[in-house]
């Protein structure tokens, strides 16, 4: 099965926004207003999953600050993961639950090359399948460090403000409603993301949303 485009330059992600604003009106709105959204690859593999655990429900400063001493420690891979007692993890900043969670994805096993090349429906099913890791975790995974052009994160409440106000909306879409606008926004619904991400920028700005 085919995994569709690879988002891999900025002229991929202009192109999918020129085709979204050819499609949509509002998009080619938001397109006026902010321009092609940005490129946004990330790393795929074990430590950009122990990452996204790790920032959950803490600031940015203090994600990175527990990844810096996580790293000092050498506690990045998942071999050194299972050697380290709980209290090594502990000493790094990470909470009892997170612990946990990290131990579950460096015993997991996740074959990270077989990723690349899945259909992008299978890596969100794998990836949901560990404790710690939700739908939206993965799905932005698969945006961002896979590259993935056609992947959607309907849970994202900046994602569902946006399209409240630039689709004039009486009120933010749940997840469910938002998935189903997001099908007509293929096979570019990943730049769609980057384009309501960017107008959601310019919409608090203008309007106080919160």
């Amino acid at each position: 099965m085919s995994i569709g485009r690879i988002l891999h330059s900025e002229a991929c992600m202009a192109e999918g926004a020129a085709w979204l604003g050819a499609q949509e009106p509002r998009f080619a709105h938001a397109l006026a207003l902010c321009g092609p959204p940005p490129l946004r690859r990330r790393d795929d593999g074990f430590a950009a999953l122990m990452g996204a655990i790790v920032s959950q429900q803490v600031s940015v400063a203090s994600a990175r600050a527990i990844l810096a001493r996580l790293e000092g420690a050498g506690l990045t891979t998942p071999a050194a993961i299972a050697l380290a007692g709980d209290e090594a993890l502990r000493a790094g900043g990470l909470s009892r639950q997170k612990v946990r969670y990290i131990r579950a994805l460096a015993e997991a096993g996740l074959d990270f090359d077989a990723l690349r090349t899945a259909p992008d429906a299978q890596v969100v099913e794998e990836l949901i399948r560990l404790p710690g890791i939700g739908r939206w975790t993965a799905e932005i995974y698969a945006m961002f460090s896979l590259g993935r052009a056609d992947v959607f994160a309907p849970n994202d409440l900046a994602l569902q403000e946006a399209a409240r106000v630039l689709f004039d909306l009486p009120e933010r879409p749940r997840e469910a409603t938002l998935r189903r606008m997001a099908e007509a926004w293929a096979p570019w619904r990943t730049v769609a993301a980057g384009l309501l991400w960017a107008y959601y920028h310019v919409a608090k700005e203008r309007e106080g949303v919160v």
